[in-house]
């Protein structure tokens, strides 16, 4: 994975009913990575991750989504466009940009994949990890693991650190409390 924004703001697009149109277009301009849905928010977005094949499958490949694709799912072949990371654990940062940590959540995925891109500042939004998503739930009914997906996120807070990146959490309502948080009009100004 090339290092394609050394030193940048970078925005995660998660899925949290927290998350508004708003929001999405105060942020375009930014250098965007749109989680799972929040493509459909923000079609104009840099990067979508989703993490798993039947996401893909139930989002025909994000058809016409026209920015950089990754994922971990390997079984994602019938969409070329889409590149295939390696899951190298669970908790902490991985530093190999062929890879990323899972943390149980795409979320805590995309924080990993935004560092490959060279964040120096990540902004979270729809971060809520707690309720549904804004667009409801998924086709097949499952909900996320909050709790272990909560727990994860800390693992983050050190390496993250070592490394000089920042990540300032924006989202309104969220459980999500081991990064500091503000709001965005103070965080990405006018």
């Amino acid at each position: 994975m090339p290092r394609l924004w050394p030193e940048s703001l970078i925005v995660c697009l998660g899925t949290g009913p927290s998350l508004t149109r708003a929001d999405v277009t105060r942020v375009q301009g930014q250098r965007v990575i749109a989680i799972n849905n929040a493509y459909q928010l923000a079609p104009w977005a840099d990067v979508l991750y989703a993490c798993d094949a039947k996401w893909w499958r139930w989002h025909h490949g994000a058809e016409g989504f026209l920015g950089r694709m990754y994922t971990l799912a390997p079984g994602v072949a019938e969409y070329p466009e889409v590149q295939a990371l390696t899951n190298t654990g669970t908790t902490g940062l991985e530093t190999d940009p062929r890879g990323l940590r899972t943390g149980h959540n795409s979320g805590y995925q995309a924080i990993n994949l935004a560092v490959h891109l060279g964040a120096r500042t990540i902004v979270l939004l729809g971060y809520d990890m707690q309720g549904d998503h804004y667009f409801g739930r998924h086709p097949d009914g499952t909900k996320p693991p909050f709790n272990r997906c909560l727990a994860a996120f800390a693992s983050l807070v050190d390496p993250l650190a070592a490394l000089g990146v920042s990540v300032i959490n924006c989202t309104r309502q969220t459980a999500v409390t081991c990064f500091p948080l503000e709001a965005l009009d103070e965080v990405v100004p006018c």
